[in-house]
């Protein structure tokens, strides 16, 4: 199996909380990851990744969309919502009708899609509303599964992420060892082999209630606050940056060098194998 693979949506799919100097926008993450073993199973495959953080749903959908089904790929990763969520006042109705005719789009073009359920993280009871919403969004997320016969990765029902390891200190995105292991389950959904090294996690002990006070509160004072803040002011990281692989590229070709190369304005590769610039 080979083909092009395009990666559309928020800071889950760019890769936040996996940094790298060496990639484009400094993080690599678990589509980066993914495309290197599509690139080790069979050098032909190509990679375009246009996520960027921070962006909702029809954000994704206007910016990306279009952009993507341009590319002819033949499998598509999608997830968005995540970030429509965690405000204040989200109408899960109207954000599961506006992600399936987004789906629709996707579906109609041809192309294998992959989506993901939303993980609902603990992280304190001041999110208990965000849980319940992702809850509901999840079930919605496996019916649309279900009736446009797509491939899930239901990352909510992955009982390793409950490990903290596995999560950055802001407890909402993947740490370096999550991408990774995401990685492999995507790899795993498409029937792709992969040589990704998945260890045992430790196990997770649990420390006194005195000590998880303090982090809690250390975690909304740093975390929850200054993100609530943002939200209240609509500052968005993602305003200020672009898409990390907007043109499709061979990730057998090596991508660190490939994104040196981009960074030096180097010639890159299109949708048909034709390098330009």
């Amino acid at each position: 199996m080979t083909g092009l693979l395009v990666a559309v949506g928020d800071s889950f799919t760019e890769g936040i909380g996996d940094p790298h100097l060496h990639y484009p926008n400094s993080v690599r993450g678990w589509a980066d990851r993914l495309a290197r073993q599509l690139g080790r199973a069979d050098p032909a495959w190509q990679y375009a990744n246009l996520a960027i953080r921070s962006k909702f749903l029809d954000q994704v959908v206007a910016d990306q969309l279009d952009a993507a089904l341009a590319l002819g790929p033949t499998h598509v990763t999608f997830y968005a919502g995540g970030n429509d969520l965690l405000s204040l006042r989200a109408d899960l109705t109207s954000l599961l009708e506006r992600y399936e005719a987004a789906l629709d789009r996707l579906v109609g073009s041809g192309a294998q899609v992959v989506l993901f359920t939303a993980y609902d993280v603990r992280t304190t009871r001041l999110l208990d509303p965000l849980v319940r919403r992702v809850h509901l969004f999840n079930d919605g997320v496996r019916e649309l599964v279900d009736r446009h016969g797509t491939l899930l990765v239901d990352h909510a029902r992955v009982r390793d992420f409950d490990h903290p390891a596995l999560w950055a200190p802001d407890r909402i995105h993947m740490s370096r060892q999550g991408h990774k292991r995401m990685a492999a389950l995507v790899a795993e959904t498409m029937g792709v082999p992969h040589t990704l090294k998945i260890g045992d996690l430790v196990p997770h002990e649990p420390r006194g209630w005195r000590h998880a006070a303090r982090q809690e509160a250390a975690f909304v004072r740093q975390e929850v606050v200054p993100l609530v803040r943002r939200r209240l002011r609509r500052e968005y990281e993602g305003d200020r940056i672009a898409a990390r692989w907007p043109e499709p590229i061979r990730p057998a070709e090596g991508m660190k060098r490939l994104a040196a190369a981009r960074a030096l304005g180097g010639p890159t590769l299109d949708s048909t194998g034709v390098r330009g610039r």
